[in-house]
């Protein structure tokens, strides 16, 4: 038999071994590759998000709870800016903040904000050292918008939480990123004390009702 008829002859014996071989390690890939992840074994993605979801839940401040440690900004009435720790604020003083989901908003502008500054006399006459509207905005926008507020003249305090450090840490988080407004703040309104929360009206959705003027006017 010459050596190409001896080559030949030998590679059709070898051939069949071969392709069995690599049909085997095909069938075997194939079947590595859509094996289905286990129903009960949720993946560390799913437990990352599970326990993130935890956390904001219980870090929401509640009555009782000193006020989350924060640095805030404003405009005092020589135009400076400054800052200000929420400690600070509320030392030894019995302080109303509320919060608002943005500056220039309508129901914030027209409602809720002229609200505090029609009764800002009345919360005063009742004990009430420092009222203040806090944001995520900067404290520029936070000032510009102060002057386009009526009757204002520094009764309500604007502060700006530009980095929505505090509203992250009082878990009053509103994401609006769908109406391309990013993380704000959600609307409440709360009585601290000393440094500590005595009263907290934290509202659903857009409503404003258990946050207004006349609302905390009614619990103090």
């Amino acid at each position: 038999m010459s050596t190409l008829a001896a080559s030949t002859h030998l590679s059709a014996r070898v051939s069949p071994v071969v392709g069995s071989r690599a049909a085997l390690r095909k069938a075997c890939c194939s079947r590595t590759a859509r094996r289905p992840r286990s129903p009960t074994s949720p993946s560390s993605s799913n437990k990352g998000a599970a326990a993130a979801a935890a956390a904001v839940t219980s870090a929401t401040a509640k009555v009782g709870d000193t006020i989350p440690e924060a640095t805030l900004q404003h405009f005092d009435s020589d135009g400076t800016l400054q800052t200000v720790s929420t400690t600070e604020l509320c030392a030894g003083k019995k302080v109303v903040l509320f919060a608002v989901p943005g500056a220039f908003t309508p129901t914030c502008s027209l409602k809720h904000v002229p609200g505090f500054i029609k009764h800002a006399d009345e919360l005063l006459d009742r004990g009430v050292d420092v009222i203040a509207c806090v944001s995520v905005n900067d404290a520029f926008v936070m000032n510009a918008w102060a002057k386009t507020v009526e009757h204002n003249n520094g009764r309500v305090t604007m502060l700006a939480d530009g980095s929505c450090l505090f509203t992250q840490a009082m878990g009053a988080e509103l994401d609006l990123n769908e109406k391309g407004l990013g993380v704000r703040s959600r609307r409440y309104a709360m009585i601290v004390e000393d440094g500590v929360i005595t009263h907290l009206s934290m509202e659903e959705g857009g409503e404003l009702n258990i946050s207004s003027a006349e609302a905390i006017l009614r619990v103090l």
